[in-house]
């Protein structure tokens, strides 16, 4: 007999597992989006109602350009954070990517490399990828280097692409791309 509760498992990997995301998930990732902490690397700055998760989800629900999950521990299930892909080409087989380990109890634990591993093999190994990028802002400099080490090779830059407490800042943009991807994999 099977459980028809047990969480679905999309992506596994040895500590976390990515699956779909759900409608009760939205009041953990809406307390996270308005974390000041989080908010300001993943360049949001609006308060976000239960209203507003809800047409969000909506949006990712239609939107054929994105596929979104949500990061779960496999020990207890318990969800750490949120990410995908969004802007999909299926023609120019690109896609940008997107994580956040919004959980801060979590941060530090190897757990972001786990995510971008799975997300990365399942965008090149069964997406069919070619160009997978992303921005991140110029002085979150952990992120800089955990997308470094994952592969991901600087690009360019946004001058002043991005205004957060009173400041403009640089975005700077990354990309991997599949070839340098097989050839990093162990």
């Amino acid at each position: 007999m099977t459980d028809t509760h047990a969480p679905v498992k999309f992506l596994i990997g040895k500590r976390v597992y990515l699956r779909p995301i759900e409608p009760e998930d939205l009041d953990v990732i809406r307390r996270w989006v308005n974390d000041p902490d989080i908010r300001t690397v993943i360049g949001e700055f609006l308060p976000m109602s239960r209203a507003a998760q809800q047409e969000w989800l909506e949006r990712v629900y239609q939107d054929r350009q994105r596929i979104w999950f949500v990061f779960a521990l496999l020990e207890d299930n318990r969800i750490i954070g949120d990410g995908g892909f969004l802007r999909i080409d299926h023609v120019w087989r690109t896609a940008d990517i997107s994580i956040e380990v919004g959980d801060h109890k979590e941060w530090g634990k190897g757990y972001g490399s786990e995510i971008m591993q799975l997300l990365l093999d399942y965008g090149f190994g069964t997406l069919n990828l070619h160009r997978i990028s992303l921005g991140v802002f110029d002085f979150n400099e952990q992120a800089i280097r955990f997308y470094e080490r994952m592969g991901f090779q600087r690009e360019g830059v946004m001058r002043d692409g991005y205004f957060c407490n009173h400041a403009y800042h640089d975005v700077i943009m990354m990309s991997i791309l599949e070839d340098e991807y097989r050839a990093g994999r162990h």
